[in-house]
């Protein structure tokens, strides 16, 4: 395994060209502040009169719609969300110029070709492995988050440099950028969102409160055993892995993770999770998900709705009122 660091970037290859910033969002102002910060030459692409495209003025870019921001560019990043993507490239694809790049930091519609680029420009990918707040943070603390690089389609011959001259730009070289490939970071990125990160955990979360409430015990009490403290748990695994876990918690928690854990996530989870994971590779997700947007997202606005009425949620809201350190945070972000 190779991890890209500042030592390997030789020279810029983005020097003296014009970036364009698709899409002012979590990774876009992210991407976009880093960037300028680096020193280039950063103008962004949105909406006209929309929420970002005011934001990104207040923040001093200048703002142009999806066309005319490609056509003042050379490098061009397609930061607006996986399911606008394919009606913005529409918008953008005759204003592509030999040479130019389009980047992405999600490999999704150009992997299962809902986006298919011309030939005559070059298509990578830079995905920071965090949410744009911490890309920004970690860049303005003299750190960077580590990233991930791909080329789909090298016209120039220098796509890849490219590509990490970008990553450098946002900081992620300090950290250290791994080579992938679009098919590899689309599909390994939805199958760790659906079956661990975001699907598995809360589903997870969910019966364990279920589970206490139903014999008995206080929605409260189940909330802290089954959520609040999830927390503590993952980080000590972010910081040092189930090495570091295992030191930590009591030798009571251990033997009961050992004894208890594979009864709960059997064999079957397993063979259940590759039957997500060849949804993901076949294409099945990303069509069922393309379709649903397309549609007006009804079914994913129930699914939603319904997962935000469990009662999990109301217990958790007036417990973290309580949590002052909690109730801080939340305000700032809600008047951000």
């Amino acid at each position: 395994m190779k991890l890209f660091t500042t030592e390997d970037v030789k020279r810029d290859a983005l020097e003296g060209q014009t970036l364009a910033v698709l899409g002012y969002g979590s990774q876009g102002r992210a991407h976009a502040n880093n960037l300028r910060d680096s020193g280039y030459n950063v103008i962004i692409g949105a909406r006209p009169g929309g929420p970002t495209a005011k934001a990104a003025e207040a923040a001093g870019f200048e703002v142009f719609d999806f066309a005319e921001a490609t056509a003042k560019a050379q490098h061009i990043s397609m930061l607006v969300p996986d399911m606008v993507q394919p009606a913005v490239f529409e918008q953008i694809k005759d204003h592509l110029q030999d040479g130019d790049t389009l980047l992405f930091a999600h490999g999704l519609n150009v992997h299962f070709g809902a986006i298919e680029p011309p030939k005559n420009i070059d298509v990578t990918m830079v995905a920071p492995k965090s949410p744009g707040d911490l890309v920004r943070r970690q860049y303005q603390e003299g750190r960077g988050v580590p990233c991930l690089r791909a080329v789909y389609q090298d016209a120039s011959g220098e796509a890849a440099e490219r590509a990490l001259s970008y990553a450098h730009g946002l900081g992620g070289t300090h950290a250290g950028v791994l080579d992938t490939t679009f098919a590899e970071e689309t599909e390994t990125d939805l199958f760790g969102e659906q079956a661990v990160l975001c699907g598995g955990t809360a589903q997870l979360v969910m019966h364990g409160f279920d589970t206490l409430v139903e014999a008995g015990y206080q929605p409260e009490a189940a909330y802290f055993e089954c959520l609040h403290e999830l927390k503590l748990i993952v980080d000590l695994l972010y910081e040092g892995g189930l090495d570091k876990m295992y030191e930590f918690i009591s030798d009571t928690a251990a033997y009961g993770d050992l004894v208890s854990g594979p009864r709960i996530i059997d064999d079957s989870v397993k063979a259940r999770m590759k039957d997500v994971l060849t949804d993901i590779q076949d294409g099945t997700f990303a069509k069922a998900w393309m379709d649903e947007y397309a549609a007006g997202s009804n079914g994913y606005q129930a699914m939603l709705t319904k997962r935000r009425a469990h009662p999990i949620e109301s217990t958790g809201s007036k417990l973290r009122d309580r949590m002052s350190w909690l109730a801080k945070k939340n305000k700032a972000q809600e008047a951000a």
